[in-house]
């Protein structure tokens, strides 16, 4: 028998060292290497479905079809997949624990069972625990194929006995294989599990559908290049003490990428929320400073979220800078900006920027709102009523043009708003019933605009 071998992987980048470094060779960061034990393989590496075999052909002779989809049953969901799950695609699903990923996976699953054959296969809870959730959740799971297993080429036995049109994986960081003789979880074993899956995906056709963990940091846990082999990368975002949950595809081959899925928390499960927009303003008083309304752009659809400044005397000798569900280092910015550009000093204030809801705002289109929102907290005076505000700025203090902007000014009229705050290359050639839109090109125009108001 051959004597196993100690390697070190980087959880980052997956890149492999013989022995441990304090940063990674490979990707350059540090503390990332971690031991596992590696074996040589005494059986082929995957598991082959087939017996064709890949050849060389010229590029031009293959034919370029449009890529059916199937639908999850869930229309959020469909949005978030890009129109619906793909034959053969892989989907990894990441998010805190607890936040709903069984849940909603196990509710897709049974709604999708009546059409055609699914497998779910559980490999941190019992049978038992299953059908309790779905007796609670109630519902119709007579055409649920159940699988309790966590040994890789037991579940693959079992895809090939099965045959189903759609598999589940929950989770991922349970599965060991017999090749990788590393715990469970390890960087090798979930690399491992991920590739093999991923192999039989392609070669059989079936939707396969990964569940991740995620670190303390909010990525994925594991090796990084598990989010490079998948498909479609999606994370469950929101706070875990709101009834409400985001899902947002980070990557996605067949569909758009950073489309935003709102669902909320029910007693029967996770249900699909049509009209985000409404949510997200339903506690929105316009008479409060330091608040204002930004019209973001998730994916294909407009989302109007109300953002918070509160701005206040330093009680130390460094002024805090705080950001929730915004960029820190954008704060940093917006401030200089603010200073420079408008005459508006914070540097003896602390500063705390809130996203209402628990959605995360990555977009630079929010710029001006964020700096209206600390300029009407510090003079301590509301932002005109109905107004709504998108736009990004520049370091020269230069209001930038965003993209779809006749979608978002269209989404703010239909939610009753009367003014819009946007750039002058944004302003639509015709008129907006209902909208009145003030086009800028200047900060100090914004914030001379709210001044006069």
């Amino acid at each position: 028998m051959a004597k196993a071998k100690t390697i070190y992987s980087c959880t980052e980048c997956g890149g492999t060292s013989p022995k441990w470094q304090g940063k990674c060779p490979h990707c350059n960061a540090w503390n990332t290497l971690v031991e596992a034990v590696e074996a040589p393989a005494a059986a082929p590496r995957f598991e082959t479905w087939t017996s064709q075999t890949s050849r060389v052909q010229s590029l031009s002779s293959v034919q370029a079809e449009e890529v059916p989809r199937e639908s999850c049953g869930m229309e959020e969901l469909d949005r978030v997949l890009g129109g619906g799950l793909v034959q053969g695609g892989v989907i990894l699903l990441g998010g805190d624990p607890g936040i709903g990923k069984s849940t909603l996976l196990l509710q897709a699953l049974a709604t999708m069972g009546a059409n055609r054959k699914v497998l779910y296969v559980s490999g941190e809870e019992s049978p038992q625990q299953i059908a309790l959730r779905a007796s609670r959740l109630q519902l119709d799971a007579s055409h649920v194929r159940l699988l309790a297993e966590i040994r890789l080429e037991a579940v693959i036995a079992a895809l090939k006995d099965e045959q189903p049109a759609v598999a589940v994986i929950d989770s991922i960081q349970t599965l060991y294989s017999d090749q990788v003789s590393s715990a469970p979880g390890s960087v090798s074993q979930v690399r491992e599990c991920a590739a093999q899956l991923t192999r039989i995906a392609k070669q059989s056709g079936i939707t396969i559908v990964l569940v991740g963990h995620v670190t303390k940091e909010g990525a994925i846990a594991g090796p990084r290049v598990l989010e490079h082999i998948v498909d479609t990368v999606l994370y469950f975002e929101g706070d875990s003490h709101s009834n409400y949950r985001m899902i947002r595809a980070i990557k996605n081959r067949f569909g758009a990428a950073n489309e935003l899925g709102v669902f909320a928390m029910t007693e029967r499960g996770i249900k699909g929320v049509s009209n985000p927009s409404a949510i997200f303003l339903s506690s929105y008083r316009d008479d409060v400073p330091g608040s204002c309304v930004l019209v973001s752009q998730d994916g294909t659809r407009p989302l109007l979220v109300e953002v918070q400044a509160l701005v206040d005397n330093a009680h130390g000798f460094q002024p805090k800078r705080l950001a929730l569900g915004l960029d820190q280092n954008r704060l940093a910015l917006l401030l200089a900006v603010m200073h420079r550009h408008a005459g508006v000093s914070c540097a003896d204030q602390d500063v705390f920027l809130n996203a209402v809801g628990g959605v995360k705002i990555i977009e630079p289109a929010a710029d001006l709102a964020l700096v209206l929102a600390m300029v009407s907290s510090l003079r301590n005076k509301p932002l005109p009523e109905k107004l709504v505000v998108f736009g990004e700025l520049g370091l020269a203090g230069e209001v930038r043009p965003v993209s779809r902007g006749q979608e978002r000014l269209k989404e703010a009229a239909k939610l009753g708003f009367t003014r819009a705050l946007v750039p002058s290359a944004n302003r639509p050639r015709q008129p907006i019933a209902g909208l009145e839109i003030i086009g800028i090109e200047r900060l100090s125009e914004a914030v001379a605009f709210i001044a006069e108001r």
